[in-house]
């Protein structure tokens, strides 16, 4: 049974400049400051009650003293301990934990959504149809490494406790992220985020240093990666996707099949109509069954597109 609790919220959850956010939201990352340090939900007594209600398959741990570059996600090497323990011990036993899909939590469904209806207002005028919000909770020993990755959703990621090192790498720099490396990532399982790390190219990453009250915002699959300071971090990604960032996804999608029947796709955004064209036809050719469906990590086959817009 899912924890429902009653959390006192701030009656504001984020401080964000709305200038920023117009220039920024979605194409660079920026920081901004939030309100939920002391939120008692995130204690590590509520995390571990947290991770003995979700579904196994959204608890997702490994040691923490692990390389940048680790673009096969299974060779991620485990403690030995229980969800459980690695929480307990994380300030001892170098550790990474992700609780995932925190929102079936209702406590953490109602501060997804404070946060959320609060950058709602700022968003839709830039990229309407906020839809699939989700909500993940990250503990993280001292001095542990979440390897370099990017990620289908537009994330606002909280520092609750401690602090992290954030590079972060614009999703439409060449030089880092090529447009078959994106091809490939949304034609994959979800579950495989991780990437080839290439040292070369840490001199285009903006870096930042981001302590307890501050968030970061990480557009749609920029490539990033985090250190974690001398003391446990902990913190809240709150995130979501938009009607272009879902077209986005099927117009690399059928990008792929159409690499692999040894046509040249043109990127995404470099033509509307044939983005729209090739959206249709990666969505029809689904419907024939004629293509699989986009793969996703187990477990997240259920996972809800209802709230929003789309």
């Amino acid at each position: 049974m899912l924890l429902r609790e009653t959390m006192d919220t701030p009656r504001t959850c984020l401080e964000i400049d709305a200038d920023t956010f117009r220039s920024h939201f979605n194409l660079r990352p920026f920081r901004f400051s939030h309100n939920l340090s002391r939120h008692p939900l995130f204690q590590l007594p509520r995390l571990v009650k947290l991770a003995k209600t979700l579904d196994r398959s959204y608890v997702d741990y490994n040691a923490g003293r692990i390389p940048v570059s680790l673009p096969n996600w299974q060779d991620a090497p485990h403690t030995g301990l229980t969800a459980e323990e690695t929480i307990h011990n994380t300030a001892e036993i170098c550790s990474w934990m992700e609780l995932k899909r925190a929102e079936q939590c209702p406590d953490f469904k109602r501060l997804l959504d404070a946060c959320l209806d609060e950058i709602a207002p700022l968003s839709e005028p830039i990229e309407p149809g906020m839809c699939e919000r989700e909500a993940a909770v990250f503990v993280s020993s001292p001095g542990s490494v979440t390897p370099y990755h990017m990620d289908h959703e537009i994330n606002f990621l909280l520092q609750l406790r401690g602090a992290q090192t954030v590079s972060v790498f614009n999703a439409d720099d060449a030089a880092v992220l090529s447009e078959q490396e994106l091809e490939e990532y949304f034609s994959g399982p979800a579950l495989h985020r991780n990437m080839r790390f290439a040292e070369a190219h840490q001199e285009r990453a903006t870096v930042f240093e981001l302590c307890e009250g501050q968030g970061l915002h990480i557009p749609t699959t920029a490539p990033h990666w985090v250190k974690h300071w001398d003391t446990v971090s902990i913190s809240f990604s709150a995130s979501f996707k938009t009607r272009a960032s879902l077209a986005r996804g099927d117009v690399y999608r059928m990008n792929a099949v159409l690499r692999q029947l040894g046509v040249e796709p043109l990127p995404w955004n470099r033509s509307p109509a044939r983005d729209r064209i090739k959206r249709h036809a990666y969505r029809a050719l689904r419907r024939a069954h004629w293509l699989p469906r986009p793969p996703v990590a187990a477990g997240e086959a259920d996972a809800s597109r209802a709230h929003g817009n789309a």
